[in-house]
């Protein structure tokens, strides 16, 4: 089963086991970590499922939308790796992908 890797607002890592089909952002919930609100349920509606992804990894993420880019744009803490979990299809070859649960706003 692929991997992700988490760290936590205090810099803590966690691998977590990734069912084939979820978000970054659906694994990252079911798998208890409450940092990451995810209030819109993954509409890309919301932001409160920004990560920072592993910068090794970015060539093999999706396009970003017009709508992430924009939520994203709300964000004080927005970098070059920002990500909406929601967004991101977790395949096998992210396996191994790490992500940084973003500061909140």
């Amino acid at each position: 089963m692929p991997q992700l890797t988490v760290v936590n607002r205090a810099g803590e890592e966690s691998t977590i086991n990734v069912q084939d089909g979820l978000t970054v952002m659906e694994a990252i919930r079911d798998n208890g970590f409450d940092e990451l609100l995810a209030l819109c349920g993954g509409c890309c509606s919301c932001a409160t499922c920004h990560v920072h992804v592993d910068p090794a990894f970015k060539d093999r993420l999706p396009p970003m939308s017009e709508d992430e880019d924009d939520l994203l744009e709300s964000s004080d803490h927005r970098n070059a790796d920002s990500r909406l979990g929601c967004q991101v299809s977790f395949t096998a070859d992210l396996d191994g992908l790490k992500v940084t649960i973003a500061q909140e706003d």
